[in-house]
């Protein structure tokens, strides 16, 4: 009778014990069903850079842990802008839960493929005038995020392009014809301009082998300063552009930091990782059930001006202290 007893005891524990056992199985082989998933579609920076790594750390910041609570899956255009819709559709038809997009082309892209899946921008020029929100009061649809102030950035960067070179009166711009916005900063450059009683030489490209035909206009102009409107088709060629303005003796006004790390002279932007960083509490917001059309669209509120006193030295330039002490990095 006792054995009985005992062997019911030792039966019912080992039935325990597998069912334990199968349920750990299962657990370790289906995926956390409470991980949303977030493409993130980037045109020119790269995925491990300070701005975009940004997204991450915001994220974080807001209670997110990855490969817990969220998924990041990355797509990259490498600048390449004929590229992007089909980049675009194939993240579409994966059905993320949020699509993070880097620049207007790749936010226009995302728009056109689908109304239904929420769209945050972390950096655009102009997504009103593009037609990607209505507004950014009232961006309406399945659009929200940031945008720059390019008519404002746009005047800083000839200001501290006069302050850092004395006698400056000739400068080149370089544009985009695929990008119907930098149309617009040109104009916008041409008022500020005047002003400063400054002459602009306007050249285009926007495949590699249009940079001969540009630099060889800005020379035939004799242009003292090369203006990059932001665009990551020139970032990603970047030591090509800046090899052409060395040779030239042209000084660069980039448009991010990391232009002047690669050699350019000057570069006055909105703070990207600030972006990105920002971009990831819309993402928190649509996640727990906000809709993008009823989040405002947010402007920057934080800028860098950054100085390279090695290319400063190359080209014999000595650089005025009023700029030294609004930079927030001197390479020396």
């Amino acid at each position: 009778m006792e054995f009985d007893r005992l062997r019911i005891v030792v039966l019912s524990a080992l039935l325990m014990l597998v069912a334990q056992c199968c349920w750990l199985d299962r657990a370790h082989a289906q995926p956390a069903q409470s991980a949303r998933r977030i493409a993130v579609v980037l045109l020119g920076l790269p995925q491990q850079s300070r701005e975009v790594q940004a997204l991450r750390e915001g994220l974080r910041e807001a209670g997110y842990v990855e490969g817990r609570d969220v998924v990041l899956e990355w797509r990259s255009a490498e600048g390449n802008y004929a590229g992007v819709p089909s980049l675009v559709a194939d993240v579409v038809r994966s059905n993320p839960d949020v699509i993070v997009v880097e620049g207007t082309v790749a936010a226009r892209a995302a728009k056109d493929a689908t109304t239904t899946i929420p769209i945050v921008i972390a950096v655009a020029a102009d997504p009103v005038g593009s037609g990607i929100v209505d507004s950014l009061a009232q961006p309406g649809g399945n659009v929200t995020g940031l945008s720059t102030m390019i008519t404002e950035l746009g005047t800083k960067r000839l200001q501290f392009l006069k302050q850092a070179i004395p006698g400056l009166k000739r400068i080149g711009i370089l544009r985009n014809p695929s990008l119907p916005w930098h149309l617009k900063a040109v104009e916008d450059l041409r008022a500020s301009a005047k002003s400063m009683s400054v002459e602009l030489t306007v050249v285009s490209a926007q495949q590699p082998a249009e940079f001969e035909g540009a630099f060889a206009t800005l020379h035939r102009g004799h242009v003292q300063a090369l203006y990059l409107l932001d665009d990551p088709f020139f970032a990603s060629h970047a030591a090509d552009v800046l090899d052409r303005a060395a040779k030239a003796r042209i000084a660069v006004m980039g448009a991010q930091r990391r232009w002047v790390r690669e050699g350019a002279l000057l570069s006055y932007s909105v703070d990207f990782a600030d972006m990105f960083w920002r971009s990831a509490f819309y993402v928190d917001k649509i996640l727990k059930g906000a809709k993008p059309g009823d989040l405002p669209v947010e402007q920057p509120t934080k800028f860098e001006l950054v100085v390279n006193l090695k290319t400063a030295k190359r080209l014999g330039l000595t650089i005025p202290e009023s700029v030294l002490t609004q930079a927030s990095e001197v390479i020396q």
